[in-house]
């Protein structure tokens, strides 16, 4: 039997919905190795497809899949667009050309070139971005992208210099989007990027999450439409450029995480894969099955061979061209079901997801997707799903029947908070619903905690900071000018809610750049809506930096509470337990590894001699007081720093326990 049915008996019910999609994964396993050796030279589609040199007979060749074509061409400025350059028809619907080079021993296609694919089909004639292109630039005379070649010579090719840091035990990760990164009102660039690394560095985190890595050429998609997945976003650099910036990453110790969507691709024919043959079922599914109306997007096809070469093979190309560590799968729940999720609440009733709404073979894909990844990358490969209906086994080893992520994003948090924040007071704050929604998580199954993410960050949506303090951030964040009780209170809950959702919320942590400091404009990518304007596409870390002003005690609070993990590894400790959660006084306190975490949430109320029970017979210190004054709070705690606590007899069901001082609105 396998382990997860024995951890979770109730999966037994749907054991042949489960076994169906395990036996797919192993049958593609097998098909792989009879027909290529294996899954991993199965996934080296780009050793075969687009441009290949052959050094030895002096020429490329230039191959794409395009199985209903009925003629190809393949077109730029190397020819000036003409049909020229004719593709010949082989197995399996790849068409490719011999492209011998000119008598000086100059390539027909240079470097730098552009290019495209005309396609004659049944329908009529179209052209396309070929899908394995490793560039596309934007023309922008005309607003649409082309293939670029992109083969510098060896002097010009950035050679990686550091060593992949091993998978983090207690994850801390920096999502970021690199066009943001500065502080003028411009796209920023990968190189620019690399001045922010120390930062990310001295706070303490230890993995970077890079957001649109992959080409789209709608910049207000945040890189969610993806039009052409084996090309570095151009808008940010070059792709030795991207390779540097990672490489750089490393040396600071980071883990590198590429922000992969492998759940849909943009409906975008002229720029993207859509219709790469003229049908609508080449890459995705056709008719309404390959339509994510939600999105406007169109739907891999993952029971086609070929698709499952371009989705794997194109992991491992960012694995290994760009030296990316990981992935985080977006739109996971979309891939799960039939349904896509729309309209579905799921709760604790398994047919919910293992019913007749089950999609086999996108979870077959996860599974291979997953597999490959930890083929590749034993000690450092990383995969986090962003799953909003808690799908069991998600997070379970492809070898115990699961699907194979390492984590998966804790998406109820930030709902809650904000929910809290917009509809609540905070004299009916429940610690309680707190407590157990943090702890909402499947046996062995990690989580990766948030209080906010770049959901929260983007135009029509609210940060932390943006709930708590509003228009007051713009007039009383000065440390000597006017005092507001408004940034009082949005300072204390701002550093009581991301420390309590680290501590108690998962075996990993998640922030957005810019929100560890509060900043106080949210993000809105240029667009037509806003008039292509660049105001709120930025970053403001002069912010943090400057001594009078308070976004410093937001920052220096974030860095001290992951110096604490940093120290106590508390979240991937597996020993955890809440020994009071008092919705009258607005008291939580639990036990996290090493450490006792003690919240006040009540907005007024202070406790003196607060009893708290834990399990150490032994005296108690502080190591960290959101009421510091360096962390900008009012230092109540003064009198008690540097004081061992002793312990008293047991309470609150447990051995021993400590009277304590809990100022209000503070956690210690």
């Amino acid at each position: 039997m396998l382990p997860i049915f024995k951890d979770d008996p109730r999966l037994c019910w749907h054991e042949s919905v489960i076994m169906n999609r395990i036996n797919a994964f192993r049958g593609w396993k097998e098909q792989f190795r009879k027909n290529e050796g294996g899954m991993d030279k199965f996934a080296e589609g780009y050793k075969t497809f687009g441009f290949q040199r052959h050094e030895s007979e002096q020429k490329w060749t230039f191959t794409e899949w395009l199985p209903e074509a009925r003629k190809a061409f393949l077109i730029g400025d190397f020819n000036n667009w003409e049909n020229t350059h004719p593709l010949k028809p082989g197995e399996f619907g790849r068409w490719s050309i011999d492209l011998p080079d000119n008598g000086d021993g100059k390539w027909v296609v240079p470097h730098r070139s552009q290019f495209r694919v005309r396609v004659q089909t049944q329908f009529g004639t179209v052209e396309r971005v070929p899908a394995w292109a490793k560039l596309a630039w934007q023309n922008p005379d005309v607003n649409v992208f082309n293939g670029v070649m992109w083969e510098p010579q060896p002097s010009e090719r950035y050679v990686m210099r550091h060593e992949r840091p091993e998978r983090p035990a207690n994850l801390k990760i920096y999502e970021v989007y690199l066009g943001i990164a500065g502080t003028e009102e411009r796209t920023h660039t990968y190189l620019e990027f690399k001045e922010v690394l120390p930062r990310i560095k001295r706070l303490g985190y230890n993995a970077l999450q890079i957001m649109a890595v992959a080409e789209h050429a709608q910049q207000s998609s945040f890189g969610y439409q993806v039009t052409n997945f084996f090309a570095p976003c151009s808008r940010f650099g070059s792709p030795e450029e991207l390779k540097e910036l990672v490489d750089t990453a490393h040396a600071y110790g980071l883990t590198v995480l590429m922000d992969l969507v492998h759940s849909h691709c943009s409906s975008n024919q002229t720029d993207g894969i859509a219709a790469m043959d003229g049908t609508e079922h080449c890459y995705t599914h056709g008719g309404e099955k390959g339509k994510q109306d939600q999105w406007g997007a169109l739907l891999f096809d993952y029971g086609k061979y070929e698709v499952l070469r371009f989705l794997l093979s194109n992991l491992r190309w960012w694995i290994e061209e760009y030296g990316f560590d990981g992935f985080r799968f977006g739109g996971v729940t979309s891939m799960l079901y039939i349904s896509h999720g729309i309209g579905k609440h799921f709760g604790d009733d398994y047919h919910q997801y293992f019913g007749l709404d089950a999609d086999i073979e996108s979870g077959t894909y996860l599974m291979l997707a997953n597999y490959l990844v930890k083929r590749l990358l034993p000690r450092s490969g990383l995969t986090i799903a962003e799953d909003f209906s808690g799908m069991p086994t998600l997070c379970r080893t492809v070898d115990e029947g699961g699907f194979g992520f390492d984590y998966c994003l804790s998406v109820n948090i930030p709902g809650m908070w904000t929910k809290m924040l917009q509809e609540q007071l905070d004299e009916t704050w429940s610690v309680s619903h707190i407590e157990e929604t943090l702890q909402r998580r499947r046996f062995k199954e990690p989580c990766v905690a948030f209080s906010e993410c770049h959901d929260q960050a983007i135009v029509g949506s609210r940060t932390l900071a943006s709930c708590l303090m509003e228009a007051e951030m713009y007039a009383h964040m000065s440390i000597d000018g006017p005092q507001s009780m408004v940034i009082d209170r949005g300072l204390a809950l701002h550093k009581m809610i991301r420390l309590v959702s680290m501590a108690l919320g998962g075996e990993g942590y998640l922030n957005f750049m810019g929100n560890e400091f509060a900043h106080p404009d949210c993000v809105d990518l240029p667009s037509q809506d806003n008039g292509w304007s660049f105001r709120n596409a930025i970053r403001r870390f002069d912010l943090p930096d400057a001594d009078d002003l308070k976004y410093k005690f937001f920052e220096a609070f974030d860095e001290a509470m992951l110096a604490l993990d940093n120290r106590f590894q508390f979240m991937a400790s597996p020993r955890s337990f809440c020994s009071r959660k008092d919705d009258f006084d607005k008291v939580l306190a639990f036990e996290q590894g090493d450490c006792l975490f003690v919240f006040n949430f009540h907005p007024t109320t202070s406790y003196t001699d607060y009893r708290i029970g834990h399990s150490w017979n032994e005296g108690l210190r502080v190591v960290l007081d959101s009421d510091d004054a360096c962390f900008g709070g009012q230092n109540r705690l003064q009198s008690t720093l540097g004081r061992s606590f002793l312990p008293l007899d047991g309470w609150d069901s447990r051995y021993y326990s400590t009277n304590l001082f809990l100022p209000s609105r503070t956690a210690q």
